[in-house]
């Protein structure tokens, strides 16, 4: 339990510091650190399948091809969310890009209401309306559509919903997916390198090396995440997701000093109570009814 807890820890942590990382390559266009983000997720998860020499998940495809559809669809919507996180970190969006995963959570729990049909408890209804209220004000109260923060939260959602019936694993998935973005990825790096408008090499070592090293950190805190939920309840990974968020909104905040008004710090409001109705009912239901199915075995 405790290695779990440590392990999702750390993996919500490198996703909430990463904006730091995006950071240091904002003289970089978000497209071309998406492709090169594309291209050495690939051969970073393609070397660590092949060092722990799993190759059984092949079989998969070769008996059911027309899930390669699948991931391609998963594909699209994973790289749109990296594009619109990496250029909302480089365009001074950290605070709307660190309300998206606040949201997101309660977008999951819509997306599963209308596509696996589940039922909503009243606690969780309540929280769904108190975060359209928080978004309905920042949109006509504070006066911005909160486009940014709704994008990620639901491209985040769909992706996840995806990858909940999806058959392969974190790693063998994120494979299969930037195999799909990896020759797109790589004949546009390769198109900028022969224009000389390439950040790759032309701009110095360090932004080469940090973008080969965007497929790193890509996958790593993604292999910590799936060893440390097959280790915790699903409750604990509830409550533990808002590490990322959290670090996004004060390194938004208070490294970068990205303006928060007072209407603009309402919105985060509800949106804050909402998650702790929601956290704190979810993990209220799952304790009750382990209550309830302690004594039935009694």
């Amino acid at each position: 339990m405790k290695k779990g807890i440590l392990l999702a820890i750390t993996a919500y942590t490198l996703w909430g510091i990463l904006p730091f990382y995006w950071k240091l390559l904002d003289h970089v266009p978000a497209y071309e650190i998406l492709c090169h983000r594309m291209l050495w997720s690939l051969v970073f998860t393609t070397g660590l399948l092949s060092l722990r020499r799993r190759r059984q998940w092949f079989a998969h495809f070769r008996q059911n091809p027309r899930s390669l559809l699948f991931y391609l669809l998963s594909a699209t919507i994973l790289a749109s969310n990296w594009f619109i996180f990496i250029w909302a970190v480089n365009s001074s969006f950290i605070l709307d890009a660190s309300l998206g995963y606040f949201i997101n959570p309660l977008v999951s729990i819509l997306l599963g209401v209308i596509f696996l049909k589940e039922r909503l408890r009243t606690g969780q209804i309540l929280a769904v309306v108190i975060a359209a209220a928080g978004v309905l004000y920042l949109t006509f109260g504070y006066g911005k559509f909160p486009w940014i923060a709704l994008s990620l939260a639901l491209t985040f959602g769909c992706y996840g919903l995806l990858r909940k019936t999806a058959r392969l694993n974190s790693v063998e998935g994120l494979s299969v997916e930037t195999a799909f973005m990896f020759f797109p990825a790589l004949g546009f790096i390769m198109y900028r390198g022969l224009i000389g408008q390439s950040a790759f090499v032309y701009t110095g070592w360090s932004t080469s090396l940090l973008l080969i090293f965007s497929g790193a950190i890509t996958a790593v805190p993604l292999i910590l995440f799936a060893a440390g939920a097959r280790r915790i309840p699903l409750n604990m990974i509830g409550f533990i997701q808002y590490i990322t968020p959290t670090l996004n909104f004060f390194i938004g905040r208070f490294f970068y000093h990205e303006p928060l008004t007072f209407a603009r710090l309402l919105g985060f409001v509800f949106i804050w109570i909402a998650l702790t109705i929601y956290s704190f009912e979810g993990f209220y239901f799952i304790n009750l009814k382990r209550i309830n199915k302690s004594r039935k075995t009694v």
